[in-house]
């Protein structure tokens, strides 16, 4: 197999050390990382040098919710309540969705993820064989699950959760196990306690997680609370959702008493804060929560609520609204606000062993920021740079499993202008059904 060593650069590992290396080298052989460490003269055992001219090299980014083929609703419905927004804008809209349409909506995700610096995303949608063909055909890593709503009548229901199972049995570990599934009820306020654990059943069966969103609004705890007596969390506990690994999207709205329960049963926390911000819902009690031991980790939420998917935003969030929340500035500090969107996603999805920082022995999942722009200097931080003061737009060069799929800012698994051309087109028709 081929070796290649990119060195001459700041080297941001997030390890167990949060060790940064300056004149740092990373070296690949295949699809895994082989070496991390100083640059040394002597590369010749290498069969491709990268020079990386002092940028800045990290983990590629995790991003543990999201649901790409709404990006073809970019800006449709704006400041709106969610439930009007849902109800009344996204769902009707989502209706007249093809496999056409996600496939399109879910490709120009992709290509946005990866000019981004995304290198691994969770998606919870329909349509999801065309999500999963997309992940495969542009070399990106997708932990992916059919999003499950339990409304319409029990053969409904009944089919959408065979379609859910059938989809995590077939795809799991599919393209050289770039993707990974879960099943996914959509919430507590969207699925019957029945319905619930019918899914909690075949998730035990086909030994894969569960995702769902949970606790997003004030409104969705108190139905929940007058339906069931329970906050959601509660709720979802006593139906044994949390005694099987679990993925919650939001925990907007939680207690203490919630937050003990995340924490005693392992539930890791997608905190999607630009979404929640700009849907009004609120800001999710994210310091008490890694307090208490929970895994954090950060997530962009669809296009149509964000409105983008550039990860960068949301580190620079959780670093910045936190601290005004808290009146606290050493509340989530860069390091950790960092950590959420690299090793702590990996941990959220049980990919930690293969992703999540730059480590002998991992998948070489990483990214390349042009460090040498004027808002990075001077250079005495590159952390409190990338937090700070980058974006994603500053992401160069993105691999994953070894291979480079964005080079100098352009993709090489996709047709760029084909994606943007299609996906306009995709949404124009579904405006003119209006």
């Amino acid at each position: 197999m081929a070796r290649k060593i990119l060195y001459n650069g700041i080297i941001i590992t997030s390890n167990s050390n949060d060790e940064v290396i300056s004149n740092g080298a990373i070296g690949i052989e295949g699809e895994k990382i082989i070496y991390v460490g100083i640059t040394h003269d002597d590369l010749t055992t290498y069969d491709e040098n990268v020079d990386l001219k002092g940028n800045i090299l990290l983990p590629g980014l995790v991003n543990t919710h999201g649901h790409t083929p709404m990006s073809l609703l970019r800006g449709y419905a704006d400041d709106l309540h969610l439930q009007t927004w849902l109800e009344d804008k996204i769902w009707p809209l989502e209706a007249k969705y093809t496999p056409e349409h996600a496939r399109w909506g879910t490709k120009l995700s992709i290509l946005e993820m990866i000019r981004t610096g995304t290198t691994t995303f969770v998606d919870m949608y329909d349509n999801m064989d065309e999500v999963a063909r997309a992940v495969e055909e542009a070399g990106i890593r997708g932990v992916l699950c059919r999003g499950v709503i339990g409304f319409g009548s029990e053969e409904l229901r009944q089919n959408k959760l065979k379609e859910a199972a059938a989809f995590a049995d077939i795809w799991n570990n599919r393209a050289n196990g770039r993707i990974t599934t879960m099943l996914s009820p959509h919430s507590p306020y969207t699925c019957s306690p029945e319905y619930i654990s019918q899914i909690i059943e075949k998730s035990a069966e086909l030994n894969v997680p569960l995702h769902t969103h949970m606790s997003e609004t004030r409104f969705e705890v108190e139905k929940n609370i007058e339906e069931y007596g329970a906050t959601p969390v509660r709720h979802l506990d006593k139906l044994g959702f949390f005694d099987r690994p679990a993925l919650v999207a939001h925990a907007v709205h939680v207690n203490d008493e919630d937050i003990d329960i995340l924490a005693e049963k392992s539930v890791k926390v997608s905190h999607n804060i630009v979404s929640n911000l700009k849907l009004g819902s609120g800001i999710a009690p994210v310091a008490k929560m890694l307090a208490k031991g929970v895994t954090v980790s950060l997530g962009t939420d669809s296009v149509a609520s964000n409105n983008n998917l550039d990860l960068f935003e949301e580190i620079k969030a959780v670093a910045t609204i936190h601290k005004g929340v808290a009146q606290d500035a050493t509340v989530i500090t860069a390091v950790e606000a960092l950590r959420m969107a690299t090793i702590n996603g990996a941990e959220s999805l049980w990919l930690e062993n293969r992703i999540g920082s730059l480590e002998v022995g991992k998948d070489a999942d990483f990214i390349v920021v042009d460090a040498n722009q004027s808002f990075f200097y001077p250079k005495n931080n590159p952390v409190s740079h990338l937090v700070y003061s980058g974006s994603g737009r500053d992401v160069k060069d993105v691999y994953v499993q070894g291979k480079q799929i964005l080079a100098n800012g352009q993709s090489t698994t996709m047709d760029e202008e084909k994606v943007l051309f299609e996906a306009n087109r995709m949404s124009k028709l579904l405006n003119d059904e209006q």
